[in-house]
């Protein structure tokens, strides 16, 4: 009934008819909508397949990535930070610079990340910087 007053009194122009079809319920999802306006703070709802695929990222990026526990441990909590909204929204979700000898799984676990955020293993950008280490170049 507050809502409909409110309703009325910034469109008086409404007839009875136009004021009943308007949804007047107030639901989480508005009130999230609302706050994240407020804040500047975004507030995304993760859809329950999404939820579900994140929980298990960690474990799907070590089936593939072999010895680099650590840092497939750091990669997923970063992604899980920016996907659950906790991220500047003025930045992107991750820049990632894998660094390191010759295989160690720098280029797996790129590959490997893509696959699951992305679905295709070729969802990245690769500079291979290998031939800037022979001094004769």
């Amino acid at each position: 009934a507050c809502t409909r007053v409110i309703i009325r009194t910034v469109h008086p122009d409404l007839d009875a008819d136009e004021l009943s079809n308007i949804v007047t319920d107030v639901r989480e999802e508005d009130i999230a909508d609302v706050l994240s306006e407020w804040t500047g703070i975004p507030i995304t709802e993760l859809t329950k397949d999404e939820k579900r695929r994140l929980a298990g990222l960690e474990d799907k990026l070590k089936e593939r990535v072999k010895g680099q526990d650590k840092a497939v441990r750091m990669v997923a909590d970063a992604i899980k930070t920016a996907r659950a909204g906790l991220n500047d929204p003025n930045r992107p979700i991750g820049v990632f610079l894998f660094l390191g000898p010759s295989g160690v799984g720098k280029t797996e676990l790129a590959r490997a990340l893509a696959a699951e955020l992305f679905a295709s293993e070729e969802a990245i950008l690769r500079l291979d910087m290998s031939e800037f280490h022979d001094s004769h170049t």
